[in-house]
């Protein structure tokens, strides 16, 4: 591909949409900046306090917990005071938990404090889901939220270089660095997002307009839980990457610097791949694209069976990265499809619940099994749950109707300011 080519490429990838994505965009890239509690909580635990790993992991399992808790809660108030309301509540108190965690010295405050920040921090991912939705044509969303994701991982890899740096010197001074960039986001929000919320009818076209959205009808709504439970066994795959794999290759002598080694390829496919290989797949067929994804993602963690090398062990990591390349934008495109336009917060808040489930329990889950069966059990499961997704997608998409795509109607001040023909070219027009 010539330079002018790429140029053209990544022009086309991201022209066309709202300025509001970008800066909601742009608020995503820098959370992920300053992704250290994620990242460091076990080292910082383990190394720096010197409690024990099987402590760290119950003060991960706590913040795993908070998510699950606030996913729900956090979908109902997308929906009830809006998505900015919700956004700036959830990134204040991450700020504010957060930084008190990096004072926090006895067990039982640490543990508290962490439940707390997991609720905080995930308590905005609704919001954030709903309002791309609301903002950008329906067109254009897989392309969004696979560029959002892009965002993701890109914050999230030059935070693990940079917060790296930073824990060698204080990780206090880490825990206050995320408080200060998730301040950041909520002074972006403040300033540069409006309210995206849609507006009920009122009136007499309040009888046109859908039915009122409780979290009875989005756990009534069989296609779309059928979609939730889908997106568990896949996250509970995906979540193998940061549970099940590091314990295996330790198991089997290879270290730290070889594990990094093995997930530095995961950072690098996504930043080089994620936006053109969505331009391949943005107008595809979703069930054959989610099909093929979760087999690759199945079969990519069964392939760790046969695994002896570090070389061997980054093939095993492209095959399911390419996976969670074309899976995630997908995925989310369905869930905004399903769901309805006043309760996409709580649809999001039931998605987001999917995750939060599986993060809490995919360690245990995973050490469970390594225990007492051994890794190439896990890797096995791996495969077999990648098998059951794709079919439930095979399944689960039959019979889906075509999304439709609203006409947009020119606003009054459009309108107005569109020439109108004169007598003579109208009645030539009608002629």
């Amino acid at each position: 591909m010539s330079v002018a080519s790429l140029r053209r490429a990544t022009r086309e990838s991201v022209s066309g949409l709202p300025r509001e994505f970008w800066w909601l965009w742009t608020s995503t890239l820098v959370n992920r900046l300053g992704a250290f509690v994620a990242t460091f909580m076990a080292l910082y635990l383990t190394v720096d306090r010197g409690y024990s790993a099987s402590y760290a992991g119950l003060v991960a399992a706590l913040h795993g917990l908070g998510g699950v808790v606030s996913s729900i809660g956090a979908g109902v108030l997308t929906d009830r005071l809006g998505r900015r309301p919700t956004m700036l509540v959830a990134q204040i108190s991450t700020a504010l938990s957060v930084a008190l965690l990096g004072f926090m010295t006895e067990p039982l405050s640490i543990a508290a404090v962490a439940f707390l920040v997991g609720m905080a921090s995930n308590a905005s991912r609704p919001a954030v889901q709903a309002m791309m939705a609301d903002i950008v044509e329906p067109e254009d969303r897989v392309r969004a939220f696979a560029l959002n994701y892009w965002a993701i991982n890109l914050g999230f890899a030059l935070s693990s270089v940079g917060a790296g740096f930073v824990a060698e010197y204080s990780y206090l001074a880490g825990f206050l660095g995320e408080a200060v960039l998730t301040l950041t986001c909520a002074v972006l929000v403040f300033l540069k997002l409006p309210e995206s919320r849609p507006e009920r009818a009122d009136g007499a076209d309040a009888a046109a307009d859908e039915p009122a959205v409780s979290l009875g009808t989005v756990l009534r709504d069989g296609r779309f839980m059928g979609v939730v439970s889908l997106s568990f066994l896949i996250s509970l795959i995906f979540m193998q990457a940061h549970v099940g794999l590091p314990v295996a290759m330790g198991q089997v002598g290879f270290s730290s610097s070889d594990f990094g080694i093995a997930m530095a390829v995961n950072g690098v496919l996504i930043v080089a791949l994620q936006i053109p290989v969505t331009r391949f797949i943005e107008h595809r067929d979703p069930q054959k694209l989610l099909i093929i994804s979760a087999l690759l993602a199945g079969y990519g963690f069964g392939l760790t069976a046969f695994a002896g090398s570090v070389a061997v062990y980054s093939l095993t990591v492209i095959v399911w990265s390419l996976a969670e390349i074309v899976n995630a934008p997908t995925q989310m495109g369905l869930v905004v499809r399903l769901s309805p336009l006043h309760g996409r917060g709580r649809y999001q808040g039931v998605y987001s619940l999917s995750w939060a489930v599986a993060a809490l329990a995919a360690p245990l889950l995973a050490g469970t099994v390594i225990d007492r069966f051994g890794a190439d059990w896990l890797w096995a499961g791996c495969a077999a749950l990648g098998t059951v997704a794709a079919l439930g997608y095979w399944l689960l998409m039959r019979g889906l109707p075509e999304p439709v795509v609203p006409v947009r109607v020119p606003k009054p001040q459009e309108a107005a300011s569109v020439e109108q023909p004169t007598e003579p070219e109208a009645v030539e027009r009608a002629v």
